[in-house]
């Protein structure tokens, strides 16, 4: 994914980055289980909570609350770490929140 310095990041293209982030997720048993837990859903739930406002944001939450995961994703999907920061706040509405 190629960024244009001095651009900032568009809803559609971070919730492009962040539903990526998210099937990656599913491909992976283990870090699903994590996620799922982290998010407080269910397997069942989780096609319907990505329609909520939020949660696309709350993926990416978890990928920056593990270095190795945000990593190898970033390199998998060809993007830079901080492409992930930049998603998110475009995806909170341009709010960060405490952690």
């Amino acid at each position: 994914m190629k960024k244009i310095p001095g651009k900032s990041l568009s809803v559609e293209e971070a919730q492009g980055i962040a539903t990526e982030a998210l099937l990656q997720l599913s491909r992976d048993p283990e870090q699903i289980g994590r996620f799922l837990a982290f998010s407080g859903i269910g397997p069942d739930m989780i096609r319907s909570a990505a329609q909520e406002p939020g949660f696309l944001a709350g993926v990416l939450e978890f990928y920056m609350s593990d270095e190795a995961l945000l990593l190898a994703f970033c390199e998998n999907a060809g993007i830079r770490p901080t492409m992930i920061a930049a998603a998110r706040f475009t995806l909170s509405g341009g709010e960060f929140e405490n952690a």
